[in-house]
């Protein structure tokens, strides 16, 4: 049976921002703080590697509830019997990646468009993360930011749960629950923070005063 994701507040943990406090203790205080979704992003990193993180991830995150998503890299999420998957437009096609993961693992989706987002098959695909809405620098080979309107077209269109990223904090909690998203992806707006635990709770605030 697959994890259950509460996509609110979603870390995406960058290993140059992360740096000072390290992965893994900024994910273990993110998640102290109301983070329910860790992703691991390591472009420099070879499969080894990121087994070798994601197995002090599983320790850090264990007990917490908060899911564990490998980013693209197939063999290391299912060495690690992680959460999820996530893959972006670029990288292997969705029906293969759900056959190497199997049919119990999450799998998330990068969705840049409205074609993108109409694409998607939700017997396929757990959830999309909608990128970006704004620019960022933590990402300088981004697609065009689709903005606030853009974010709200491609939910309506999507036939699963859409979390966002691209420049995004606490302050656009409002303007993006207000478009349909299930919750907000961030990098610089907790890692690299001095406290990561009170930014992603600042962050969780946020979140929950929009939906009211």
């Amino acid at each position: 049976m697959r994890k259950e994701l509460d996509l609110s507040a979603y870390l995406v943990l960058d290993p140059g921002l992360c740096a000072g406090l390290g992965m893994v203790e900024t994910a273990r205080a993110a998640v102290a703080g109301g983070v329910g979704v860790v992703q691991l992003l390591h472009e420099q990193a070879g499969t080894a590697e990121m087994i070798e993180i994601g197995r002090a991830l599983r320790v850090a995150l264990e007990g917490t509830g908060a899911a564990l998503v490998i980013n693209d890299v197939v063999a290391a999420a299912v060495a690690l019997r992680a959460d999820g998957l996530h893959i972006g437009q670029g990288d292997m096609a969705v029906k293969k990646a759900r056959s190497a993961i199997g049919p119990e693992m999450l799998l998330g989706l990068s969705v840049e468009n409205q074609a993108h987002a109409r694409a998607v098959d939700p017997h396929v695909v757990d959830y999309v993360g909608v990128s970006p809405v704004f620019g960022t620098p933590t990402k300088s080979d981004h697609a065009p930011p689709v903005g606030i309107d853009g974010l709200r077209r491609i939910v309506e269109i999507c036939p699963v749960p859409a979390v966002c990223i691209g420049g995004l904090g606490p302050q656009h909690a409002g303007d993006v629950i207000g478009a349909g998203a299930a919750g907000l992806a961030v990098v610089s707006a907790v890692c690299g923070r001095p406290d990561p635990a009170a930014a992603a709770r600042a962050l969780g605030s946020a979140i929950a005063e929009a939906r009211k």
